[in-house]
């Protein structure tokens, strides 16, 4: 035991501190065992750090970079009243300080890059922070495919995070409002392509997001024959009246 830590135990034992589950300490690796680490935390029993309780993602390659005499921040997790240890964690230490982050960046509105690991039938999955989180097939860009996006990184904005559920909700059709409210805005007029007809109305292409054109902004004589009339790929004038980058909505109008 160094001659700080020696000194941090004397005082520990002067003033009947006790270490408690929930807390983070400084602490120096100085042994490998066989299934972890142990850690001079300046009391007098070391700690153990088990090898699951080193990274979020990567055990391996954080395990080859952990150093023995590096003195770094540990999470206390258990008190192990068999070995009479302390038992801690690298990864639920990083695990918080990741949430945290990310709600700061929820609250601030900010958009974010995600990294798309994987894909299936309701959309895209992404890691943000060393945290998993999901971007649904509504919030992904309409004429992207999804085998497109593996492995690369995309500006993502975040609808939902929630760390007590580990739920994160993500979407780029929100990062990607918010880049072109700099271009366009509420007023502005534009050409743009007709994607679908559906019961709500027409959707237009714009910047890859679909558009809404309400029925309600359409005369009786245009909503006899809807696809008849707006045909797929056909090219409209069109106004915007509603941007909404929170929801990843826009919505217009028929310019006169």
């Amino acid at each position: 035991m160094s001659f700080i830590h020696k000194k941090f135990a004397q005082v520990l034992n002067k003033y009947q501190y006790n270490f408690h589950p929930g807390d983070i300490i400084v602490g120096t690796i100085f042994s490998k065992e066989k299934t972890g680490y142990l850690v001079d935390i300046g009391n007098n029993t070391a700690g153990y750090l088990p090898e699951e309780e080193i990274s979020l993602t990567n055990k391996q390659r954080y395990i080859e970079n952990l150093i023995l005499h590096d003195t770094q921040e540990f999470f206390i997790l258990a008190y192990n009243f068999e070995s009479k240890q302390l038992v801690l964690s690298i990864r639920r230490l990083a695990y918080m300080r990741s949430w945290e982050r990310l709600k700061q960046i929820k609250s601030e509105d900010i958009a974010i890059q995600a990294y798309i690991k994987g894909i299936n039938r309701g959309g895209a999955l992404v890691e943000i922070e060393n945290i998993q989180g999901f971007i649904p097939n509504s919030h992904l860009l309409c004429n992207e495919s999804k085998k497109d996006l593996l492995y690369k990184y995309r500006s993502c904005k975040l609808l939902v995070a929630n760390e007590q559920n580990n739920k994160l909700i993500c979407s780029i059709r929100c990062a990607t409002i918010a880049q072109i409210m700099h271009t366009i805005k509420i007023g502005t007029t534009i050409d743009a392509r007709v994607i679908e007809v559906t019961e709500f109305g027409v959707f237009f292409n714009i910047y890859n997001i679909p558009a809404l054109l309400h029925k309600s902004e359409l005369k009786d004589k245009e909503l006899e024959d809807l696809e008849y009339i707006f045909e797929k790929q056909s090219q409209w004038k069109i106004q915007i009246i509603h941007l909404d980058s929170k929801q990843g909505r826009i919505s217009v109008s028929l310019a006169n």
